[in-house]
């Protein structure tokens, strides 16, 4: 049985995957779960430790705050670039194989087809530079990597966009939100999965897209969030980006190609809306007071 190591393993992604290795029925003693807290990936040294004695590294730890990164670009770069290679040295030098999680933020956004897994990377903002430089230092310090890239995230262990939506339906009649960015919701809960299926499918390493299937914009995203609920979906306004002004540039099309799942002939991720309908329920659901 394979030991796995998940880092960054207290978001919304990591917690996830930990369910998911029990459920595949990998046993806790073969999964090491490290929080921000339990290993900075900034230091080498804890990171060689940590990933010695595993034979699969995840490495879900990222700098994530995309505004305040437009002014901390240094942090987001240590943990995000450096931080990446550090987990890739450790993985290279015992021969582990390594997930590394990356992000739709690579990309400008202003294409008008899908990203293929080899498009050119041209981030706009600090996060996305940072992204893009953990990338190829990936690349080219672990040969034995999957780099999976995801986009606009959401589950039951974090905050995020869905869970937001749901709780502004309850205090607001109406809600304008931006109908100028498409790109593809994803639940952590598939993209888990999707990991586990490249490891355990001994997929070619390279570049792979967990995203799902179909795409979106914020405004239907959440028009499909009130009708799932059970609301008037007209309860949502469509509006533009400039409405909103953000330190971060967005990427107005986010939407990732599938090809190398087709490929590989490993199924892709389900359609975004069939997800939401499985997830919601948890998404939105008052955490148990302690």
């Amino acid at each position: 049985m394979a030991r796995w190591l998940v880092t960054g393993s207290g978001g919304m992604l990591g917690l996830d995957l930990q369910v998911t290795l029990a459920l595949a029925g990998v046993d806790e003693d073969d999964v090491t779960a490290l929080t921000r807290t339990d290993l900075d990936v900034t230091d080498a040294d804890a990171v060689r430790d940590a990933v010695r004695g595993h034979d699969v590294v995840v490495n879900c730890a990222a700098y994530t705050a995309v505004d305040d990164a437009e002014t901390h670009e240094g942090q987001a770069f240590a943990v995000n670039a450096i931080g990446a290679a550090n987990v890739a040295d450790a993985c290279r030098s015992v021969g582990t194989r390594l997930v590394h999680l990356s992000t739709d933020y690579v990309f400008s956004g202003d294409a008008d087809e899908p990203y293929a897994e080899d498009a050119a990377l041209s981030p706009l903002s600090a996060y996305g530079r940072s992204k893009a430089a953990g990338e190829w230092a990936v690349q080219a310090r672990c040969p034995q990597a999957w780099i999976v890239r995801t986009a606009w995230l959401y589950g039951a262990g974090g905050p995020n966009f869905v869970k937001t939506m749901a709780r502004l339906a309850e205090r607001h009649d109406t809600l304008d939100v931006v109908d100028d960015q498409r790109g593809q919701p994803t639940w952590t809960m598939d993209v888990a999965r999707a990991v586990l299926r490249l490891v355990d499918g001994s997929a070619p390493f390279g570049v792979w897209h967990a995203t799902s299937q179909g795409d979106t914009t914020k405004f239907g995203l959440t028009r499909e969030i009130f009708r799932q609920l059970g609301l008037d979906p007209d309860r949502v306004r469509p509006t533009t980006s400039d409405a909103f002004r953000l330190p971060a540039p967005r990427p107005a099309y986010s939407v990732l190609g599938h090809d190398a799942w087709r490929m590989a002939r490993l199924a892709p991720l389900p359609h975004w809306e069939a997800s939401l309908a499985e997830a919601l329920p948890d998404v939105v659901a008052e955490p148990p007071s302690s």
